[in-house]
């Protein structure tokens, strides 16, 4: 039988917990890439990156029609990004809040290492 995720079980599901760690044992953004590309198909990877995106815009504050129009993304994409980033787990906006702070960093021409360092220091 196959395994469904469930609201009340998914974050408890050994399969998800191991995908996490997965994820996390990555040192660059190639390792990522590579990972994510061996276990998504090429349609996954392009709904992943468009959702990142329309994300990313509608925090923005852009509209739904012109993050669509944008983006490719059909409305009811936007719509269903726009309600997991209001009321979602809080994954979307920590990652937002991590990429802007970190291309603050990139702009003003810190290296990585140096943000990291300055992260662990706190």
């Amino acid at each position: 039988m196959k395994r469904r995720f469930t609201e009340d079980s998914w974050r408890k599901e050994p399969w998800l917990k191991s995908l996490c760690s997965a994820l996390a044992s990555c040192e660059t953004e190639e390792e990522i890439a590579s990972f994510l590309r061996d276990i998504g198909t090429l349609s996954e990877l392009q709904a992943w990156g468009e959702r990142f995106e329309v994300a990313k815009q509608v925090a923005q504050g852009k509209t739904y029609r012109e993050i669509a129009k944008n983006t490719g993304a059909s409305t009811t994409t936007v719509t269903r990004v726009a309600k997991f980033l209001e009321n979602g787990e809080g994954g979307y906006r920590k990652v937002l809040n991590t990429h802007r702070h970190h291309r603050m960093q990139v702009d003003r021409g810190e290296r990585s290492a140096s943000v990291l360092q300055k992260y662990l220091q706190k």
